[in-house]
């Protein structure tokens, strides 16, 4: 199997990151951008639909 990357992007300063499915929670998780210390749902931190899609795919 193929690993997937997914595409974040922190709303608040625009900081873009990769991460690999296996070292993020659940979508619903509430997730803290390590640059700006902004507190938001995972979901909100994902680039593209599809990032989230297969984020909860992964998470099923």
């Amino acid at each position: 199997m193929q690993e997937a990357w997914l595409q974040l992007h922190c709303p608040d300063c625009d900081k873009l990151w990769e991460a690999a499915p296996t070292d993020l929670p659940s979508p619903d998780t509430r997730y803290t951008c390590d640059d700006c210390g902004a507190e938001r749902s995972l979901s909100e931190f994902m680039k593209t639909t599809r990032d989230l899609e297969l984020l909860r795919e992964f998470h099923a």
